[in-house]
């Protein structure tokens, strides 16, 4: 529809939040005359919270564990799983899945599974192999993301995180709102009240 207002959702698969932050967005579709337009942004975990795991500060460690204790709290309401991850991941590659996953038609169903496996600790988002076999799952083109990710994949990782320079975007998740940012799982109801107010609540 033509009035829909489209929504900038900035996101990373080894975010709790990001992933907290997935069923209330897509809610927002159901409940408002919204779409959404899914942008990967690295968190820089090593930059926000002390460097590599063995270089944090105590005090650094303090903050992450609260973090993950937050995190858990938002799940166990919901009935989701999640552990901390035992490393630092690298994003990058399971990012540019989502984009193509995206390009695909297939961006939530793909990501409902690495988001839920990721933080169950069943799924390595470094490994070609273990994306792979998501992506069939889900009825990806395996072999077509492998060249994707060899070619323009690269290419449009670097360009969408140009974009959330551009936004201002310092953490995931970030929801661009008519320009307006709000960041967290848990400003999703600020959202809402913005979208109330520009009259886009759908009618029943």
């Amino acid at each position: 529809m033509s009035d829909e207002l489209l929504i900038k959702l900035y996101y990373d698969y080894k975010s709790p939040f990001a992933y907290l932050a997935m069923a209330p967005a897509y809610a927002l579709i159901e409940s408002h005359r919204v779409k959404l337009r899914y942008i990967p942004h690295e968190l820089d975990v090593r930059g926000a919270f002390g460097g590599e795991l063995e270089e944090r500060p105590e005090r650094a460690w303090r903050k992450v564990r609260y973090l993950y204790l937050d995190a858990r709290r938002f799940a166990n309401e919901r009935g989701i799983i999640i552990r901390g991850p035992q490393k630092i991941f690298d994003s990058r590659l399971s990012l540019m899945s989502g984009i193509f996953a995206d390009r695909h038609g297939l961006f939530r169903a793909y990501s409902d599974r690495v988001f839920e496996r990721f933080f169950k600790r069943e799924l390595n988002i470094e490994d070609e192999s273990a994306l792979a076999a998501v992506m069939t799952e889900v009825g990806l083109d395996a072999a077509a993301f492998h060249r994707y990710a060899g070619q323009d994949g690269q290419r449009d990782l670097k360009d969408a995180f140009a974009e959330g320079e551009r936004d201002g975007v310092f953490g995931v998740p970030t929801f661009i709102v008519d320009g307006e940012p709000f960041w967290g799982n848990d400003r999703v109801e600020w959202v809402v009240k913005k979208l109330d107010a520009m009259g886009l609540r759908r009618n029943r």
